[in-house]
């Protein structure tokens, strides 16, 4: 689904990334952990298109997505959250999911990537299109089009546990929540690769443990390919088959959970070295 080929990202002097390489499998959940500072976060914006990276490329379902911008990267089928939340706070719950769930029924396009040599094409219902006018004094297909964004909201914001909370302004829901909503309303986006960076922030016990339920639950109702960012190892213990461990901007290690608490860089990376017998 998802391979980084050699991807270097410098900022200025810094290396953010020094030759990442890896690949997600279809359908996986893969989890990225590391120390402050590893590049976890990095990564995830050279995915989804808000960095390019110095070198390396990016590969999407075996298509190259480097030198594509963000909003042609999330027409490919990335969705992303953000460790620090980037809702609509003063607009409903039930109106942040929509206006990412337009894209479902109302983008047509039809683009020619790599010189022509791949096309990407979404077609949404025909009668679901509306006019200028139409949008203007909501008239005719605007009515269908908003009724079936509103159906498939509702049903996004049930299957994260908000639908009572649809009413409600965004901003004012408990921190838990806001990061539910986000992941509703990258799910209304429709991806095949949904990215999630630090969910489970801000969370107490209970909340990471209904988490785990959620995450688990999406992936395998949606058959969706999930790549996670976590600083709570239990939630990637637990949820994530596959671990990434990166420090100071490479790749540690890479492999189940136990073989990740097992290895002695992992565990230097994060408790740090005993020569002082500390």
């Amino acid at each position: 689904m998802l391979e980084l080929s050699h991807v270097n990202m410098k900022f200025g002097g810094v290396n953010a990334l020094s030759d990442m390489t890896f690949h997600v499998p279809e359908r996986s959940l893969t989890g990225i952990i590391g120390p402050n500072g590893a590049g976890k976060t990095t990564i995830f914006n050279i995915i989804s298109g808000v960095y390019t990276p110095t070198s390396g490329n990016i590969y999407f379902q075996g298509s190259d997505i480097t030198p594509l911008r963000a909003y042609q990267i999330i027409r490919l089928g990335i969705a992303r959250t953000f460790q620090n939340l980037r809702l609509f706070t003063r607009s409903s719950v039930l109106e942040n999911v929509m206006t990412a769930a337009q894209n479902r029924y109302i983008s047509s396009f039809r683009e020619e990537i790599f010189s022509g040599s791949v096309t990407q094409t979404h077609s949404p219902d025909p009668s679901c299109w509306y006019n200028f006018w139409e949008s203007c004094f909501h008239l005719g297909r605007w009515g269908k089009t908003e009724r079936k964004l509103r159906e498939t909201s509702l049903e996004l914001l049930d299957r994260v546990g908000l639908a009572d909370r649809a009413d409600q302004a965004a901003g004012t829901l408990p921190y838990g929540m806001q990061r539910r909503l986000e992941i509703a309303r990258a799910l209304a986006l429709s991806p095949k690769l949904l990215m999630l960076d630090e969910p489970a922030a801000g969370m107490n016990p209970e909340e990471v443990f209904e988490l785990n339920d959620l995450i688990t639950g999406i992936h395998r109702d949606f058959n969706l390919t999930i790549l996670v960012i976590e600083h709570h190892m239990d939630l990637i213990m637990k949820i994530c088959p596959h671990i990434i461990c990166l420090n100071f901007g490479a790749k540690l290690a890479e492999g189940s959970g136990e073989e990740i608490q097992n290895n002695p860089e992992v565990l230097t990376a994060y408790l740090g070295s005993d020569e002082e017998g500390e």
